[in-house]
């Protein structure tokens, strides 16, 4: 059986990301494997496509909803400033988008710039990674939030 990681969006599909919370109408809400910014989340298609334009004008605009719907549950459940998404597609070349709280807690030279201005580390140390133990109770809110949404208001 090959890594989770090789093909995040297929290792998702089968139920074997460990790292979604839950399945959104446009894709996969998942918790981000790095926390140096607690609640970073990952939303990744449920197909696999290689940018925002292969979709369809409708798949586009429902990816871009739950993309909002995912900066919601962090705005309502961390203490966060505001949220940043990106859609890149560099690194990882499949679509997908990053939502990044941002916290006052950062230094003012950072909170003013990219996350991805901060040092590598970040990203690889294990210090920052995913910790059920130390993120878990987060995990969960956002997880309820998000499903929550889908019960409720994602059907009006």
């Amino acid at each position: 059986m090959s890594d989770w990681r090789e093909n995040r969006i297929e290792a998702a599909q089968r139920g074997e990301n460990p790292m979604v919370m839950v399945e959104m109408p446009s894709g996969f809400a998942c918790i981000g494997d790095t926390q140096f910014l607690a609640g970073y989340c990952v939303l990744l298609p449920k197909r696999e496509v290689f940018s925002l334009n292969d979709l369809t004008l409708a798949e586009r605009s429902q990816f871009l909803t739950d993309i909002s719907v995912i900066g919601d549950a962090l705005l309502a459940e961390t203490d966060c400033l505001r949220i940043n998404y990106d859609i890149l597609g560099n690194t990882d070349n499949y679509l997908h988008a990053h939502i990044f709280p941002r916290y006052l807690s950062e230094a003012p030279e950072r909170l003013k710039k990219p996350v991805w201005l901060y040092d590598a580390s970040y990203w690889f140390d294990d210090a920052y990674a995913y910790d059920e133990n130390k993120h878990g109770e987060l995990r969960s809110k956002l997880t309820a939030y998000l499903k929550d949404f889908e019960q409720t208001k994602g059907h009006e």
